[in-house]
């Protein structure tokens, strides 16, 4: 099943539900829509699934109940510039599952999704589990997003007549990405509503909202999820794994059951892939409630 849902902004996602209705439902806010010829080969050179949410949906759909719509897609094409806040993300997501009849539900989210899950443990008692990937749910790097996202749009102001990358970055992978050479050309609007996310996330405390979360949660990320923003991002280092590590042992304190994915080239892009997410969610998915 799938329909248009109108958010809080008034646009209108399509979002779709499948699985046995009998089934635990997870909300999976990340299912790109498939993308194939060139694009498609652009994105395998950066490690992405050019089939990725279709990869998830199908990987998840024969014991859950998956409640999909991509919602970051969505947040660029319509823009929300001066109200991307948690709030009212949350707010969507809540639409979503009211206008899909859904009660009660699991989330799964990675990098600034993972984030808006942790608002939606805290802001709402329908959830059943949480599912964080590439973003620590203690001690997250907002002000340090705060910094790259800001300079993010004052590039996407500056640089609108010249390529996202250069020439030589086009044929790399994310391993090696040399952030002072690249040239954001994203629509101000898109970058702005990332700004208006981080500002209201500025004075954020992660720790003290923790007692909140009395439900099965999990955070993973790859062993070499660091990124070392050049000077054009204000030469900021997001250091998700060393947060992870540093945090373990109080984590765990906490209730949160903890992957570190291991790999050579286990960077932030590698461990968002179906192929590697689902071997580690689907089995805690299945533990924690089924």
């Amino acid at each position: 099943m799938e329909k248009f849902i109108k958010l809080m902004d008034e646009s209108e996602l399509k979002v779709g539900l499948v699985g046995n209705p009998k089934f635990k439902t997870i909300m999976l806010p990340v299912a790109k829509e498939s993308v194939y010829g060139k694009e498609a080969e652009s994105l395998k050179l950066w490690g992405v699934d050019p089939e990725l949410g279709k990869h998830f949906i199908e990987g998840l759909q024969d014991k859950f109940q998956v409640l999909y719509f991509d919602y970051e897609g969505h947040r660029l094409k319509h823009p929300n510039s001066e109200h991307l806040t948690a709030e009212n993300i949350v707010k969507d997501l809540l639409v979503i599952a009211d206008k899909m009849d859904v009660k009660k539900f699991s989330y799964y989210g990675y990098s600034w999704l993972a984030l808006v899950g942790l608002q939606l443990g805290i802001q709402t008692d329908r959830l059943e589990s949480l599912i964080m990937g590439g973003f620590p749910p203690i001690d997250g790097p907002y002000k340090e997003m705060l910094i790259v996202t800001n300079k993010t749009y004052e590039q996407s102001k500056n640089n609108q007549n010249s390529s996202v990358f250069n020439e030589q970055d086009e044929s790399k992978s994310q391993e090696k990405v040399d952030w002072d050479n690249i040239k954001v050309k994203l629509d101000t609007n898109q970058t702005k509503q990332f700004v208006t996310l981080y500002k209201n996330l500025k004075e954020f405390d992660d720790r003290e909202i923790q007692h909140k979360l009395a439900i099965p949660k999990l955070i993973f990320a790859g062993e070499k999820d660091t990124i070392v923003y050049g000077k054009n991002f204000g030469n900021v280092t997001v250091d998700i794994v060393g947060i992870l590590q540093k945090n373990k042992q109080e984590l765990k304190h906490m209730g949160w059951d903890i992957e570190i994915l291991e790999g050579k080239n286990m960077n932030h892009t590698k461990a968002m892939q179906p192929i590697t997410v689902l071997e580690v969610i689907k089995p805690w998915l299945i533990k924690n409630l089924l």
